[in-house]
């Protein structure tokens, strides 16, 4: 049985290369990397030109929308998606982190922890938040504060996210090890240029808008791929194929989607083949989807606003045992 799970996934990697999908996309990157920088400069120049008015808010949501952008774009040169060359993907990978202001050997190690075990309770890092609980287990082990937000996860879970860009800051400074001086001299670049321009009331709600979307639009980017999906524990059996696909969930949608998401509503194609440019992920996903259905692996592909609804059904079942707790 394991030997023939094993030559499932050489067989469907036979399709994919045959098709030539794994083949370099530059001129679309070059493209895409060239349209992200454009606009994320023109938004900090209308933030000088603009000065102390309200309508900043306006350049807050921008660069909320261009920061994940940005972000995403890191995301696949640490998947090595973008160049052949090893070098050339961590220049851009570290280009854009610093922009963003997200530690990119941090992010990396952890993403790519996650992508080796993905829903794996113990061993996933993206199971791993201390305010929110994916099994009871996990529910079990809060304590305090903690506990009493795990409990309320599904109603709290949209509000949280505006913490998330705060927190990969935090993180970022925290775990970077040779990177922490570009990270700290990001907030203290970032900080001085908001405060010289803006004065302080404009500046602080400048602050809050932009990072707090940024933080919301990056969680709501990346929890639909496998938050509701089955969550593994030590001993499971599943082969690299099933284990990928079974804890994974795509987005359905329009090239909008595919710009929105930034590719990871293919997840299922994406952790199937992680060095796998964006733009080719649309193109394997007939080519998996077909493969999976031949041989009975379940396969699960939703809308987006469908996808958040298994996400809070799945976060209100696990705190059930906390709420009753509390009564």
């Amino acid at each position: 049985m394991a030997l023939r799970q094993a030559s499932d996934f050489a067989q469907l990697s036979t399709e994919i290369k045959q098709a030539g999908l794994l083949a370099r996309r530059r001129g679309y990157y070059f493209t895409r990397i060239g349209v992200n920088l454009l606009v994320y400069a023109a938004a900090w120049v209308a933030f000088a030109l603009l000065g102390d008015s309200w309508w900043q808010l306006a350049v807050a949501v921008v660069l909320a929308v261009m920061s994940t952008q940005l972000a995403f774009i890191g995301h696949d040169a640490g998947h090595k998606q973008i160049f052949a060359s090893k070098k050339w993907n961590e220049i851009t990978g570290y280009a854009h982190s610093g922009l963003v202001g997200v530690s990119y050997e941090w992010w990396v190690g952890k993403h790519s922890r996650h992508h080796a075990n993905p829903n794996h309770e113990d061993e996933d890092p993206d199971v791993d938040i201390s305010v929110l609980a994916f099994t009871q287990r996990q529910g079990a082990a809060k304590r305090g504060p903690l506990r009493w937000i795990a409990s309320r996860q599904a109603v709290l879970f949209f509000p949280l996210l505006l913490l998330e860009g705060f927190a990969l800051h935090w993180h970022s400074i925290r775990y970077s090890g040779r990177e922490r001086t570009v990270m700290i001299a990001n907030v203290v670049v970032y900080l001085a240029v908001v405060f010289w321009v803006l004065s302080p009331v404009y500046a602080v709600t400048f602050i809050l808008v932009h990072q707090a979307l940024w933080g919301f639009y990056m969680g709501c980017s990346f929890a639909p791929n496998h938050k509701g999906m089955p969550v593994l524990s030590a001993g499971h059996s599943l082969d690299f194929l099933r284990k990928q696909v079974l804890t994974s969930r795509n987005i359905r949608g329009s090239w909008f989607v595919d710009i929105l998401l930034g590719g990871l509503n293919y997840q299922i194609e994406h952790h199937l083949f992680p060095s796998m440019p964006r733009p080719n992920l649309k193109h394997a996903q007939a080519i998996v989807h077909k493969f999976c259905e031949q041989h009975g692996i379940s396969y699960a592909q939703c809308g987006l606003f469908r996808s958040y609804g298994y996400v809070l059904q799945h976060l209100h079942e696990v705190a059930q045992p906390m709420r009753k707790a509390t009564v």
